[in-house]
């Protein structure tokens, strides 16, 4: 009998391949545990010192070795949750104009318009903030505030230009071409057939988006949404120039606070002993946040991505029912 030929291996490094990249996987895994590991181990004095207490104190006195969390943690909620009220609705709609309405000449420009604001670097932001946009607040929006809504508690206090609104609003402007980019190529990825189906039915362009584009990639918008979160709650540079960094939980919208990485870059140079595990300390609480928030927005959106029917399953005849429209994920 003839021996069996063996196949022969490609010699172009295809079977390198698989390796290399299953290597880098691991490498970027190794990479962040090993970062969790560090911040864990300079925060673990700190976590023995003050324990749960650390989360549940508002005092931060470098001098007596006394410190608690919660002015920075209320501080990096607040404002970026304020960031992702201003810039959430913005950056829905601007995906929407872009995938469903703007005109084929404007439709490339715009888009290029909005990519480029996430290269925009934040000490770039934070800069444009204190310059330009503190001073304007102070006698603008600030005072008009404080002169005709200072009653309600959410705007006492006198305009100082810096403070909670303003450092809402730079965040804003810089997670809004995150919420942008993603909304849109997941609108973008609904179904061609549904939008002409709603139309030969008679329905508005209007009816068509809010009654089938909307409800179809909403689960991949809210993962959108959380991924701009998740970018806001880790800022550091811009959110420091214009916040305050006054280590106190803020009363009103105007009024100076700080937040988790504020407070990390302005006291990190000089920090020692029991100090600087307690800055990592707040690290490692950030870390856990944002990594939760993440986690979280990435799994949306790859549910939704696996809800929408590929163009081989379409070639194939597959039925594109409701269930599978909505991106359920079943």
């Amino acid at each position: 009998m003839a021996a069996t030929e063996q196949p022969t291996r490609p010699q172009n490094g295809e079977g390198v391949f698989p390796y290399f990249t299953a290597a880098a996987a691991v490498l970027i895994l190794l990479l962040t545990g090993s970062i969790l590991l560090v911040v864990l181990w300079g925060a673990w004095p700190a976590w023995q010192a003050f324990g749960p207490a650390f989360l549940t104190t508002s005092i931060w006195d470098p001098v007596q070795n006394l410190y608690g969390a919660i002015p920075a943690v209320f501080g990096t909620l607040i404002t970026s949750l304020l960031a992702l009220a201003l810039a959430g609705p913005l950056g829905i709609g601007t995906a929407i104009f872009l995938s469903e309405l703007a005109p084929p000449w404007l439709k490339k420009p715009a888009s290029f318009t909005v990519e480029l604001l996430a290269a925009v670097p934040s000490v770039v932001f934070g800069l444009w903030g204190l310059f330009v946009l503190a001073p304007w607040f102070r006698v603008g929006p600030g005072q008009f505030l404080e002169d005709n809504l200072g009653f309600l508690p959410l705007f006492q206090g006198p305009s100082l230009g810096i403070g909670v609104l303003t450092a809402g609003l730079v965040l804003a402007m810089m997670i809004l071409p995150t919420i942008t980019a993603i909304s849109r190529e997941v609108i973008r990825a609904v179904p061609q057939e549904l939008r002409e189906a709603m139309f030969a039915l008679g329905s508005t362009r209007w009816e068509m988006i809010a009654k089938v584009v909307l409800p179809t990639s909403k689960v991949g918008i809210t993962g959108a949404l959380l991924l701009g979160l998740g970018r806001s709650l880790g800022e550091a540079i811009a959110v420091t120039m214009v916040i305050g960094n006054a280590n106190l939980i803020p009363a009103s919208l105007l009024a100076p606070a700080q937040t988790i990485a504020s407070l990390i870059v302005n006291e990190f140079p000089e920090a020692f002993d029991l100090q600087l595990s307690a800055l990592l300390l707040l690290g490692l609480l950030l870390f856990i946040i944002t990594l939760a928030v993440n986690m979280v927005a990435v799994w949306l959106v790859h549910r939704t991505a696996q809800g929408i029917p590929s163009s081989k399953e379409k070639r194939r005849g597959k039925k594109l029912t409701p269930r599978r429209c909505l991106g359920d994920g079943h």
